[in-house]
């Protein structure tokens, strides 16, 4: 396994936005927790949450349920620092659930330039979305492990009952991502929730033996793998794979890497800004996943 860190570095320097290069220099040691944060804040709004591209496919300025996600991965990255900011965006997530306990897809959109048409189509959609409602909570449960105020927020406890409810009235296999947000969510909080491990062990059902997911709808090489849905070692869901096909997976995400130094995405392109905003997006992202499967000595980085 050969990955060129600095040519990582290189490409964060000229493509990535300001957030996720302050990401890179968190992991690589060459910023500290407040010089991420304060990136972010320039996605965050006045009700709380957060928008202005934040997820990348979702251009739009208001706050958005899909960018509390990356808010939450945020406050993730910079643990044990804790932050004012996670509780105000529990508030605000906690004023847009709808009775059930739910998040909607999306909120109407102020501007549809430049955004993926699933979001502009999940604004239009009622109901509550256990995709998004399970991707955040699972983000915000990983943050609330060191995040006291987090972890006792009522918005959680009730975004939490609605997924494993949901979950739980599965009948079949669901979509792609739903499936795999499910997991994540379950994985997140297998160690408070003791129905999780039952849950965990029905949606591994659906998980094929090579973690291979095709994404419908989605772009012909489009697909869900392994360290899609178990990121992390040592935890729940890397019980679904073999060690075998987790080490295959990742060899090929060692081997994704461009030789602009950038890793890159699968699924379809909508801006030329948002293109860039993910590959910056999931660089990070990779180079977290293989230090944290010990493959990756980052004192070994070059400065921005």
């Amino acid at each position: 396994m050969s990955i060129d860190l600095a040519a990582a570095a290189s490409f964060m320097a000229a493509h990535a936005r300001v957030l996720d290069r302050r990401r890179f220099q968190l992991l690589t040691g060459q910023a500290d927790p407040g010089a991420v944060l304060a990136a972010l804040d320039g996605y965050r709004n006045a009700d709380g949450g957060y928008g202005w591209g934040l997820e990348a496919d979702l251009r739009s300025s208001e706050s958005q349920p899909g960018a509390a996600l990356h808010a939450f991965e945020v406050f993730e990255d910079v643990a044990p620092v804790t932050t004012g900011r996670a509780v105000e965006l529990c508030d605000w997530l906690g004023s847009v659930t709808l009775p059930d306990g739910g998040l909607p897809f999306a909120l109407p959109l102020t501007v549809t330039e430049g955004t993926a048409p699933w979001w502009a189509a999940g604004a239009e959609t009622p109901g509550s979305s256990l995709q998004i409602t399970a991707v955040t909570a699972a983000a915000a449960h990983r943050v609330a492990v060191h995040d006291r105020a987090v972890a006792e927020h009522p918005w959680l406890a009730r975004a939490t009952r609605h997924c494993l409810d949901a979950i739980e009235a599965l009948g079949e296999r669901p979509p792609a991502y739903v499936l795999l947000f499910a997991v994540r969510f379950l994985d997140a909080i297998y160690d408070t929730h003791p129905e999780a491990a039952g849950l965990l062990r029905r949606l591994g059902e659906y998980v094929p033996a090579d973690g291979v997911v095709a994404v419908e709808g989605g772009t012909e090489e489009e697909a869900l793998r392994p360290l899609d849905f178990a990121p992390l070692p040592g935890r729940p869901a890397r019980a679904l794979f073999t060690p075998e096909v987790v080490a295959a997976d990742l060899d090929r995400l060692a081997g994704a890497q461009r030789d602009d130094g950038g890793w890159t995405v699968e699924y379809a392109r909508i801006s030329p800004a948002g293109a860039l905003d993910w590959r910056g997006h999931v660089t990070v992202r990779a180079v977290e996943l293989l230090r944290r499967d010990g493959l990756l000595d980052l004192g070994a980085a070059t400065a921005l």
